[in-house]
């Protein structure tokens, strides 16, 4: 099993990465749509970004079980069996990841705040109890992947002791 500060990692470098997918997705549908202003056509847009995500992560789920950023960090997602997951079960992977997020979403919205500094330092604060909530299973995984049925392993060599010949 993967650690989870070694999961983390993965997760903010996957943030990274994905910064430029949706920037290349958002250029496409501003281009497709004649989209002049981001507050004009915006839930559609957030629609299309949605569905964008869902296809990156869903696509490299089920073929190999790893994202980039999950080979540099050498985890895969596997089912619980050892076999890379279904397309079904990886979009419902990625469905339930919005756990994450959806928590603190929600908070936000009620609370009506557009303001940058608190609404990172709550979507920061999910982010950790939703991490943290991983020490309540034996086998430290997240709950969305205790529900799909799915794991973060460690793809790294096992480490072998000295060789004398």
């Amino acid at each position: 099993m993967a650690s989870l500060s070694r999961r983390m990692s993965c997760f903010v470098y996957e943030g990274v990465l994905l910064f430029g997918v949706l920037m290349a997705a958002g250029l496409l549908f501003a281009t497709v749509t004649g989209q002049r202003n981001a507050m004009v056509g915006r839930h559609g847009l957030q629609a299309f970004l949605f569905l964008v995500l869902g296809a990156y992560f869903s696509w490299f789920w089920t073929h190999g079980g790893q994202t980039l950023a999950m080979k540099t960090w050498r985890i895969r997602l596997l089912r619980t069996d050892g076999a890379v997951p279904s397309m079904a079960r990886a979009w419902l992977r990625y469905l339930l990841a919005w756990l994450w997020f959806a928590p603190a979403l929600v908070w936000l919205w009620l609370e009506g705040s557009a303001s940058l500094a608190p609404s990172v330092a709550t979507l920061f604060t999910g982010v950790l109890v939703y991490a943290a909530l991983t020490r309540f299973n034996p086998e430290r995984q997240f709950w969305h992947d205790i529900v799909c049925g799915t794991r973060l392993v460690d793809t790294r060599p096992a480490a072998s002791g000295p060789t004398h010949g």
